[in-house]
């Protein structure tokens, strides 16, 4: 069954990598800095995110993923369901600390370290997209072990 789990994990993480590269234009910058206008913004939208799920608040949680992500998951619940069962650190950390931002090739990552509800610390990589209106949302999330240590 963990060997089902991991591949059904893997094949997620796989479609939300493909929907952040194949998202349209507004999901990718330049790889000049950022403003810390919009450092300050990308943080928030993930904090408040967070917060949104420790509450259980999905319909808010839903509401700062991308629209291509709610349009893959179509519901709240759905989106719930799937953080629920494969992002347990993001929907129940203990820790929070937010790591380095980069522009890859256009793409906008945020790193955030998180010691999940079973102590292991592990790196949420968030892609991030700004929309049309100029705010941003998230537009795919990849967890992996994290070789920093936290205090």
């Amino acid at each position: 069954m963990r060997a089902s789990f991991h591949l059904v994990r893997l094949g997620f993480l796989l479609a939300l990598a493909a929907a952040a590269l194949s998202a349209p234009s507004l999901a990718r910058a330049d790889d000049a800095p950022l403003a810390a206008s919009d450092r300050a913004a990308i943080r928030k939208v993930i904090e408040d995110q967070i917060a949104a799920f420790r509450r259980d608040d999905g319909e808010t949680a839903f509401g700062f993923a991308s629209p291509g992500i709610r349009d893959q998951f179509g519901s709240a619940d759905n989106f719930m369901d799937m953080v629920k069962s494969g992002y347990a650190p993001v929907y129940r950390p203990k820790k929070v600390d937010f790591g380095a931002l980069e522009v890859d090739s256009g793409t906008i990552l945020q790193h955030v370290f998180l010691v999940g509800p079973d102590g292991q610390l592990v790196e949420a990589i968030y892609f991030m997209e700004r929309e049309a209106d100029g705010s941003w949302r998230i537009s795919g999330c990849v967890l992996t072990q994290s070789d920093q240590t936290t205090s």
